[in-house]
């Protein structure tokens, strides 16, 4: 074990690497309750989707530790299950067949620009004042997210209002949204996940959390076919390039699954691999310029694209590097030793599915109210007094909320980036990739105005 994960050479041991394998899994275990409830509502069953969600965490996690040797867990990404459900399937009208079909291609595409030269050209083709903006206003759609799931928003009067709490449910997401932010605020480890279950067992009483629709572990079993392969019958990827007059709108949206999923991972590997020494500034070099896997972060960029592709076979939307890693590197993991034990802690939740399931939705909004306050984060890294980076930025980040669409608002960010940079004679520092990118945004909106 010495050997393999080079623990001296990285400045740590086994134990120091097991207490961070289990802090990382303890921050990060709300997605296998979280998912299923959003995914499920694309018409998916949630069982499957609970265990494609594990299946998922562990070989993707897996590849990271066995492969890259560095201390990230991958899981199905908060942020892109609610863009696989509320904009491709409720927005564009796409089949759930359709929608894991579009995250394989997505993944496939995130392989081959992992080991080409594609990825530093892409990477340098979207400014950071947008790719901040992205991340801060996927932060913003989640956590709309999260409140409109437990019905706390009114519409009544054609305009957002906060909801008469008459309801049990209401006074339990306010109790779970409270108790989730006062852990936070204090530091415990695993709040999201203790707020989660806490939560739901004040709903015992309250009458809201019950498992009378409950799924055991058999059960979900028994209804993993229904998402396992999927993408490969007719109502998947065929289905996908049968209608031309679709095929612009399809690319888009495979385009917005491969941004997002790109930057959400490459943010999570800069941030905080270069403070802790994962990854070095030579490192970072060495993966813009070669090709193949000559760095870590090459490794590990395979290993989050591997993941995205076979968590799509078995029925969830991108699986990518959770930024709650972090968590476990600020408990000293170094090594891929420490992905390897929150791969077996997700392999142990497989037989908690019974209770995973009685869950209710006001239980698990808090989380993703509380995760989008945290990706809001990068919005700091925005130089708004610079009227000219902050229109961009703004389109970007916040139309994703107020269009309801993470793939709208870049595209807003795209487009109005443009205008910006034409109107200061600046459009020669415009990158191709983004010019072709806009193009392709400008061609959607005319064809849906003419669907």
């Amino acid at each position: 074990m010495e050997h393999f994960f080079k623990l001296k050479e990285n400045g740590t041991n086994i134990s120091t690497e097991v207490m961070a394998g289990l802090t990382t899994f303890f921050t990060m275990a709300y997605i296998i309750a979280v998912n299923p409830s959003v995914l499920s509502q694309s018409g998916m069953e949630w069982g499957a989707v609970f265990l494609a969600t594990i299946i998922a965490s562990i070989i993707g996690t897996l590849v990271m530790g066995l492969f890259a040797n560095v201390p990230y867990a991958q899981a199905p990404g908060m942020g892109l299950n609610a863009f696989f459900v509320y904009t491709v399937c409720f927005g564009l009208g796409f089949t759930w067949q359709q929608a894991l079909s579009m995250v394989f291609i997505c993944g496939i595409i995130n392989i081959i620009i992992t080991v080409t030269k594609v990825r530093k050209f892409i990477i340098k083709a979207i400014p950071n004042s947008l790719q901040n903006a992205i991340g801060g206003g996927i932060g913003v759609f989640v956590a709309y997210i999260g409140l409109l799931n437990v019905g706390i928003l009114s519409f009544d009067s054609g305009v957002p209002a906060l909801a008469t709490l008459n309801q049990p449910a209401f006074w339990l997401f306010l109790i779970g949204l409270v108790l989730t932010i006062v852990l936070l605020v204090l530091n415990v480890k695993g709040a999201i996940l203790i707020g989660i279950v806490v939560t739901a067992l004040f709903g015992i009483p309250m009458g809201v959390t019950t498992a009378a629709d409950s799924v055991s572990f058999s059960e979900a079993c028994a209804v993993l076919p229904t998402t396992f392969g999927a993408i490969f019958t007719a109502e998947g990827l065929p289905s996908l390039f049968n209608d031309m007059a679709k095929l612009p709108l399809v690319l888009v949206t495979i385009f917005a699954f491969s941004i997002s999923d790109t930057f959400d991972t490459l943010g999570t590997f800069i941030g905080t691999g270069r403070r802790s020494g994962i990854f070095s500034e030579e490192d970072e070099r060495a993966m813009e310029t070669s090709t193949g896997f000559k760095s870590k972060m090459d490794k590990a960029l395979f290993a989050d694209a591997i993941a995205t592709s076979i968590g799509s076979i078995f029925g969830t939307s991108n699986t990518t590097t959770f930024v709650e890693s972090a968590s476990g590197i600020g408990a000293g993991g170094r090594t891929g030793l420490t992905s390897v034990v929150v791969a077996i802690c997700f392999a142990i939740s497989a037989f908690l599915a019974t209770f995973v399931s009685a869950i209710p939705s006001a239980a698990t909004a808090p989380a993703l109210v509380v995760v989008g306050i945290m990706m809001t984060s990068a919005f700091k890294e925005i130089q708004w007094e610079d009227f000219s980076e902050a229109v961009p930025a703004f389109f970007a980040g916040l139309f994703m909320a107020l269009c309801y669409s993470i793939s709208y608002g870049i595209a807003f960010g795209f487009i109005s980036y443009c205008i910006v940079k034409i109107c200061r004679k600046e459009a020669g520092t415009i990158h191709p990739i983004l010019w072709a990118a806009t193009i392709l945004f400008i061609l959607n909106f005319v064809l849906l105005a003419l669907i």
